[in-house]
């Protein structure tokens, strides 16, 4: 028997995918650290969405897009970050700054993506793509 899901919801993700996309945050909020960004924020919701990581770097609030992926079958993890979810990222961007007045500090934003890749043969490779826009 067929469940349907209504309309604009998500089916539960995976016990499986959910710890594979907070082991990816994890490796990516540590080797952020490594480059000098400071975390200051991780997992933000809102009713629009999430944000997985929110920092400081070069005088920039940097919200971070993570993607978490075991290989590229399915194209690279930057490839999953349409021109729809960047809109989406972008304003959520603007809502986290008006929940966090101390925003106002510094310059300004810019959206980053870091993409973490671990194949079935090992080895980890992490990307980062800076000030990505829609």
């Amino acid at each position: 028997m067929e469940h349907a899901t209504p309309a604009g919801t998500r089916p539960k993700e995976s016990s499986a995918h959910t710890a594979l996309g907070r082991f990816g945050e994890d490796v990516a909020a540590r080797w952020l650290q490594d480059q000098g960004y400071e975390i200051v924020d991780r997992n933000w919701r809102c009713p629009d969405g999430e944000i997985d990581l929110v920092g400081i770097h070069q005088g920039w609030w940097v919200v971070v897009e993570v993607k978490t992926r075991r290989g590229t079958g399915f194209g690279h993890p930057f490839e999953a970050i349409t021109s729809r979810k960047l809109r989406r990222l972008h304003r959520l961007t603007l809502q986290w700054a008006l929940a966090h007045p101390e925003s106002q500090r510094l310059a300004g934003w810019r959206v980053d993506a870091v993409s973490v890749l671990l194949p079935a043969g090992g080895g980890m490779t992490v990307e980062v793509l800076k000030d990505i826009r829609p």
